[in-house]
């Protein structure tokens, strides 16, 4: 079988054509690259070839390398992987090279055959870094296509070259956005911001002109002419030494230093800017196989890569049942989160019944809608026909009635037991007997709200995450007697809404809640205990947390916390562990200080909420300790307390896959990307290294620290969590 294929017409153009079989996109290996690089022989060598032309066979051009490729290229190279993959990215770079210089004499940069690349639609990764390579790129006129290389989302960088090339040919500073933040844009905005040459609506006629009609001059690039000077100069010019300083701050702002591909990036650019073209592909290269090598790199291509891409294809749903897609869902309750169900739904192209108690509630809830299409047509996201067909989606109502035909129910009504159950009890008298009945609680038992239905079995959670229209993640709870085909629906249902699904056991908070909120009351017991705030919250973000537990206790509220504390030590009495935390909470609530929303929380708030720093009113209740702790027991502090919660979740059957408790943490409340999620962080760290470590923190700080059984049998025999999750698979 072969990716590419190679035709030749009349006019002396050879055409290579892109076109993975069994796959609906095309993505890149190294026996596909092989293949190219035979065809490029062919068609350089032969005289009757004027010129040579990219493309796909397919509606998009490509969506990157094969990532599972990368990962065979290391572990095949023996005792030296490091050397097997930096050979491995070198023989890429040396066929781009080729493709790039066409032919041309060294010297004269004369005597290349015009090479074109024709994009059909989406083209990231590697899949723009081989047109960046080419002497021309054509777009097809497609405003659903995405171009750009993404790869620093999944902890790598562009390391076919797309590094070095997109800096000499825009400079750093406007580059920064597509290397250092993933940033893609659409063929006409690609062009305009001068990452691909032309878009039209018959793009290959086009690059066909052009091959056609290319002088020698058009084959040269730019750092390939005698004088080039860099865009925006180089680290020693004085404006490039500016923008250089400027983008080392940026990203240690960004990242905290937490992000190893980042630093990387940006050390390959700056060194490759000092050193002729070829020198500074070696230099990317030796960068991007130390990323590669690094197992953070390895944790984050599983996690936000190959994980998150099976559970979103189905990897745990039930293989029997057949397909659930959902027609009409109603939407009970629309206040802020069930608002937001009823826009991701409708956005979906789903049929919306918004019902809440009166009819101005469902027309606020409907609103939302409208305000968040209307923000999106500010930003050009959208269009007033898009704004207009969701709308039409909508049927904001206090009739019962209008449920009559659905077949998903989504309940988000007020978190209180009887309110959920008298609203089950009537809308189950008018819906079908068919209809999946689907709680959106965030902390209230599924089994315990089931006993409401008639139809227990056709009773399950699903747990959307607030914004639900920004927050990728849903958690769907299973209850004791939750039948597979409700959770078929759910899952069918996520997928619709293009989002990922984690599948849990009941159990109180779930797995998501279970987890955050020992990060937050950690925080707050830290606070108690003297430390600094800026440190307990800057700790966390030097972990790679996007928030740290105090300002994530600020935007979720106070009040909400006290709340949830009072509910959990009623339900667990003796055993509730937590009295050291709620006398932090409780003060604070009785202050009125209930978070971001009061503008008065661990945070002082101007008139528009934006955060002023810490309030002092803390410190006098809770005076600093003359001695402040280590910032590595801080951190593993707040680390170790959610990771041992998701260990234990594994442990009681709430989570019945690693994969989506990483995905699930990761997606859910921001656990360090890098970590790849907190088993692949207590891989890295290695079981025995883990254990030790829970026991010194067990023996400082108390039992929520203790070593889970799972974890201490682990340790005991050298064993990680992936590596006996491959075994199962393997066994099976």
């Amino acid at each position: 079988m072969t990716d590419f294929k190679m035709t030749q017409d009349a006019q002396g153009i050879a055409t290579l054509t892109w076109d993975c079989i069994g796959k609906s996109m095309n993505v890149m290996s190294f026996e596909a690259l092989q293949q190219m690089n035979a065809l490029i022989d062919q068609a350089l060598a032969d005289e009757a070839v004027k010129g040579i032309i990219l493309t796909s066979g397919k509606k998009d051009f490509a969506a990157g390398m094969d990532l599972n490729v990368l990962a065979d290229l290391r572990n095949a190279s023996g005792e030296n992987p490091a050397e097997g993959v930096f050979n491995g990215i070198q023989s890429i770079h040396q066929i781009f090279r080729k493709i790039e210089r066409a032919g041309m004499d060294a010297k004269t940069n004369k005597g290349g055959k015009p090479i074109a690349t024709v994009l059909p639609g989406t083209a990231l990764g590697i899949g723009f870094e081989l047109p960046l390579a080419t002497h021309r790129t054509f777009a097809a006129d497609n405003p659903k296509a995405k171009i750009g290389l993404p790869e620093i989302l999944v902890g790598l960088f562009p390391g076919a070259g797309g590094t070095i090339r997109l800096v000499r040919k825009l400079g750093a500073m406007v580059a920064a956005p597509f290397l250092l933040e993933g940033k893609t844009l659409p063929p006409a905005k690609a062009k305009a911001a001068g990452l691909i040459d032309s878009v039209s609506a018959d793009p290959m006629a086009d690059a066909r002109a052009w091959v056609l009609n290319a002088t020698e001059a058009d084959l040269i690039k730019p750092w390939d002419q005698k004088g080039y000077k860099m865009p925006g100069g180089t680290p020693y010019h004085p404006s490039g030494f500016m923008t250089f300083i400027g983008a080392s701050a940026m990203v240690h702002g960004k990242t905290q230093g937490a992000y190893p591909a980042a630093k990387a990036l940006l050390s390959a650019v700056y060194e490759g800017a000092q050193v002729p073209f070829e020198t500074a592909l070696k230099i990317e290269a030796r960068w991007f196989t130390s990323v590669l090598m690094n197992p953070s790199s390895e944790a984050m291509i599983r996690s936000l890569f190959l994980n998150k891409g099976a559970l979103e294809k189905g990897a745990v749903r039930p293989k029997e049942i057949a397909d659930q897609s959902v027609k009409k869902v109603g939407v009970l309750g629309a206040g802020m989160m069930g608002a937001g169900i009823a826009l991701v739904s409708a956005q979906a192209g789903l049929e919306v019944v918004l019902i809440d108690q009166t009819q101005a509630a469902a027309d606020k809830g409907k609103a939302y809608s409208e305000a968040y299409m209307d923000k999106g047509i500010k930003r050009g996201k959208a269009t007033a026909e898009k704004k207009q067909a969701v709308l039409d989606k909508i049927r904001a109502t206090t009739d019962y009635q209008a449920l009559s035909d659905v077949d998903l129910i989504i309940e988000a009504v007020f978190e209180d037991p009887k309110v959920k159950a008298e609203i089950t009890g009537a809308v189950e008298a008018v819906i079908p007997k068919e209809c999946i009945f689907a709680s959106n609680t965030s902390t209230l038992p599924i089994s315990e709200l089931a006993k409401a239905s008639e139809r227990p079995e056709q009773f399950i959670g699903i747990h959307f995450f607030s914004p639900v229209e920004r927050m990728a993640l849903v958690e769907i709870i299973k209850g004791k007697a939750t039948g597979d085909r409700a959770v078929a629906k759910g899952l069918d249902y996520v997928r619709q809404i293009r989002k990922t699904p984690i599948v849990v056991n009941d159990a109180r908070f779930f797995y998501a809640n279970r987890c955050i909120i020992p990060y937050i009351n950690e925080g707050i017991r830290l606070v108690a205990e003297g430390v600094a705030p800026a440190m307990v919250d800057n700790a966390a973000r030097m972990l790679g947390f996007p928030v740290g537990p105090l300002q994530l206790v600020d935007e979720t509220s106070i009040d909400l916390g006290a709340k949830i504390a009072r509910a959990t030590k009623a339900a667990m009495g003796e055993t509730y562990p937590d009295s050291a935390v709620d006398n932090v909470l409780f003060w604070m609530e009785s202050k009125g200080r209930l978070g971001r929303k009061a503008k008065a929380g661990f945070f002082r708030y101007d008139a528009q909420g934006k955060r002023l720093g810490y309030w002092e009113g803390l410190g006098a209740q809770y005076p600093l300790a003359a001695q402040q702790p280590n910032l590595i027991d801080v951190q593993h502090r707040l680390i170790f307390v959610q990771s041992l919660e998701a260990v234990r979740a594994l442990e009681t059957g709430v989570l019945m896959d690693i994969r989506e408790g990483d995905v699930g943490a990761i997606l859910g409340w921001g656990f360090a990307p890098w970590s790849g999620g907190p088993f692949s962080w207590l891989d890295i760290l290695g079981s025995p290294y883990a254990a030790e470590r829970c026991d010194q923190l067990h023996h400082a700080y108390g039992d929520r620290f203790a070593c889970p059984d799972l974890l201490r049998s682990m340790a005991s025999k050298g064993q990680s969590f992936y590596g006996q999750a491959k075994k199962a698979q393997s066994a099976a």
